[in-house]
């Protein structure tokens, strides 16, 4: 399998000249349960292909391929593969030496990981990369919701759930699967619209080809990876770099503030365009903070308006990029304004998930210092819990020893607005053994308190909800973090109370 490039060893990103087709091909995922992985099964199955794979845990998502055909094996101890099969894609979760992958590669079959799977998927089509170190599911989501009612008829992959990608609009998903052809908007005609989103770890999006791109922001994440923001900014710059010229249609929407649009767009040949709260933006964004109403501007012309469900500034940014980036695709103004007042929000991402006992509790995914303090000014306004004598109380699952290491006094920060936080496990990954010893959850507490904050480490899981039945009280809100397993803490929580 091709590795993915490193600071040490970048892959000749030379570009891929024949298309990824996929009809009548046999194909095996391995890992075929992910958010991204299951949604690549289903486009592929619905470009025509043969498609099976596996997993290691039975699960909703899993369950569901095989309600649509797709069989997953829940075996990879044994290596086995069907005989029939002409490629394998495996999930970046997959390592080298995970038995199915080591026959693969004894058989010589073709080997892709995910992102090159996805980078040959948009060959032949209109794809849109939504790159940046934040809100990349949240505005694939948007974008896609948005082109949908707009007529333009997406495919679309999300790293999470939202279930107005759904046919019938209730069901959880992260894939929907449009038309071949724009059927709709300026761009009829041209190839079918792929939305999806750019993951920077490992410099995965480098296997992307997309024609219009958006880069949000631009800060230091992934420092097991790449060491310094110099080389994150770098490696943002080289997946600008793979946009096709102006005449091709090349095109690249990016923060006008907190992108280092300068050097990230530097060498790039395509249009570039800014957004943001800048009136020195091509696309000039405002937000009203109590009414939630969000306007976006070329120029001096008003291009869209819409009402948010959900509150915040950074969620008005991630909308504003998905109306700019439809807009550019051509969609009628109206509709995706229309659209995006409707946009209900995607699984974990300030997620109101219940109330109990006066407690109104929320999960989030975010794990990186910028998304917290977004996530927690946003809720605490919009909620304002100190106001009817409650207090932000916050579960914090740390992700990745060298993340929480190198973020440490930026995490402390950014829950310093809280009143309590409870710290479990740091949720263990793809760290070293040695990057384990090197900092702890207990490390993060002491810098709370050291700030005021009422904190204390806890696990598992089970202990913390029993914590929260004593801590939380009428009034108070109750919002669990992390890109670990977390979210089951609340769901626990709301449970305990049946």
């Amino acid at each position: 399998m091709l590795d993915a490039p490193t600071d040490a060893h970048a892959r000749d990103r030379a570009p891929m000249d024949e298309t990824f087709e996929v009809r009548a091909k046999r194909c095996y995922l391995i890992g075929a349960g992910g958010c991204g992985m299951s949604g690549l099964a289903r486009m592929l199955k619905g470009r025509g292909a043969d498609v099976s794979g596996s997993d290691v845990t039975p699960s909703d998502v899993t369950r569901a391929l095989t309600s649509e055909g797709v069989a997953i094996d829940h075996d990879q101890t044994s290596g086995r593969l069907p005989d029939a099969c002409d490629l394998v894609i495996a999930s970046a979760a997959i390592k080298p030496d995970n038995p199915q992958l080591v026959r693969a590669v004894e058989r010589g079959l073709p080997v892709y990981t995910y992102a090159e799977a996805l980078g040959r998927c948009m060959l032949g089509r209109t794809g849109v990369a939504i790159a940046g170190t934040h809100g990349k599911s949240t505005t694939a989501a948007m974008l896609g919701v948005a082109l949908t009612g707009a007529g333009l008829d997406p495919t679309v992959i999300v790293g999470a759930t939202c279930a107005q990608l759904s046919a019938d609009g209730r069901t959880p998903t992260g894939f929907r699967l449009g038309s071949e052809r724009i059927p709709e908007g300026t761009l009829t005609g041209k190839p079918g619209v792929l939305v999806a989103e750019a993951c920077e770890f490992n410099r995965s999006f480098h296997n992307l080809r997309p024609t219009v791109a958006s880069i949000s922001a631009v800060e230091a994440d992934h420092l097991d990876v790449y060491g310094s923001l110099d080389a994150v900014v770098q490696a943002f710059r080289e997946f600008a770099e793979l946009l096709p010229e102006s005449r091709d249609g090349g095109r690249l929407l990016i923060g006008h503030d907190g992108a280092h649009r300068r050097e990230v767009a530097a060498g790039a040949l395509c249009d570039v365009e800014t957004i943001g709260y800048s009136p020195g933006a091509d696309w000039v964004v405002e937000y009203d903070q109590a009414t939630r109403r969000v306007t976006l501007a070329r120029g001096r012309d008003e291009a869209a308006s819409w009402t948010m469900h959900l509150p915040g500034e950074h969620m008005a940014t991630n909308s504003a990029f998905a109306a700019a980036l439809a807009l550019t695709l051509g969609a009628d103004a109206q509709r995706v304004s229309d659209a995006l007042s409707d946009f209900r929000g995607v699984d974990r991402r300030v997620q109101f998930v219940g109330e109990r006992k006066g407690v109104r509790v929320y999960d989030d995914y975010g794990h990186h210092p910028t998304e917290i303090d977004a996530t927690l000014r946003a809720l605490r306004d919009f909620e304002r819990p100190h106001d009817r004598g409650g207090r932000l109380v916050c579960v914090f699952q740390p992700h990745q020893h060298s993340r929480t290491r190198f973020f440490l006094e930026e995490f402390a920060q950014a829950f310093s607005q809280a009143d309590v936080v409870v710290v479990p496990h740091i949720y263990f990954v793809r760290d070293s053994e040695a990057e384990k010893t090197r900092v702890s959850a207990a490390d993060l507490v002491d810098r709370l308190r050291t700030r005021g904050v009422q904190a204390m480490h806890l696990y598992p899981f089970e202990a913390i909800i029993e914590q929260l039945e004593i801590i939380c009280r009428p009034g108070d809100m109750l919002v669990v973090m992390g890109a670990g397993p977390v979210w089951q803490v609340a769901h626990g929580y709301l449970r305990a109370g049946a």
